[in-house]
């Protein structure tokens, strides 16, 4: 049961056996009664051990099969929980783990942003998700159909066009929902693309002089990954910066306390 396999891989861990190791890596991948167990397992077994860099690789590789088969919050927390603990024993995380984790949490943090009444961040972060459409299998038209309809009520047209298109192209239209596709017919038809508004900046933490685009995660001169805000998905501000007490993660001040009291008000 899962007890005895908690306990086994405790034994493991403060043991550190080459023997140990294998016998129980051999049980948990299947080959000692060819049942494949909970690859979860794995991963806790590689922290037990402290060699982190293969839970790491392990943890990304769950993540993506749940990702692949939509399980979207599943995949979220995996990383979510690897960053966290591989950060607490000071392991540097991998361009890997925090990308992919970016993008699930951008993706998580939709339903949140449109709850808010924050459309043009909802919308951001949809168009963020859709450059990476392809890691999304399982959704792609509903994806899509979200951006879209976020896009063209942030007025970013010319995003609602660029994607809308994506929406008609034969292998998607069939699956759009009726309820969408005569207006997203429409918006492909009018060509409507005129300026969009321009995408708020703020300082790179990295280069006071740059400013950039509030959801662009490269600063434009150092070329350093900026951190995200764990409450918008938009790059952290030196000048506004605090630390989620939950999670540990960076977030923007003054969106985390509003998020923080919209959530005291429910």
């Amino acid at each position: 049961g899962e007890k005895e396999v908690d306990k086994a891989i405790a034994l493991v861990g403060k043991a550190r056996q080459e023997a140990l190791t294998h016998a129980l890596i051999d049980f948990l991948m299947g080959e000692t009664d060819g049942l494949p167990k909970d690859p979860n397992y794995i991963f806790r077994l590689y922290m037990a051990l402290g060699n982190y860099l293969q839970a790491e690789k392990t943890a990304v590789i769950i993540a993506r099969q749940e990702q692949l088969e939509g399980n979207y919050r599943i995949a979220h927390q995996i990383l979510f929980d690897t960053h966290r603990e591989l950060r607490a024993h000071n392991i540097p995380i991998s361009n890997e783990l925090h990308a992919g984790l970016m993008l699930l949490h951008s993706y998580v943090l939709v339903k949140t942003r449109i709850a808010l009444g924050d459309t043009p961040g909802a919308a951001r972060l949809l168009i963020r998700v859709a450059k990476s459409i392809s890691k999304f299998p399982s959704h792609v038209v509903p994806i899509l159909t979200k951006t879209v309809i976020e896009c063209h009520r942030a007025e970013l047209r010319a995003s609602a066009f660029e994607y809308a298109c994506v929406l008609m192209q034969p292998e998607n239209r069939p699956h759009v929902s009726a309820q969408y596709v005569r207006k997203i017919e429409q918006i492909v038809r009018k060509r409507d693309v005129g300026d969009e508004p321009a995408e708020p900046t703020s300082p790179s933490p990295f280069d006071a002089s740059a400013a950039v685009g509030d959801y662009v995660l490269e600063c434009p001169t150092t070329k350093n990954v900026i951190p995200f805000c764990v409450a918008t998905g938009r790059h952290i501000v030196l000048h506004d910066l605090c630390t989620c007490p939950a999670c540990s993660f960076p977030a923007i001040y003054s969106a985390f306390a509003r998020l923080i009291d919209a959530s005291d008000e429910h």
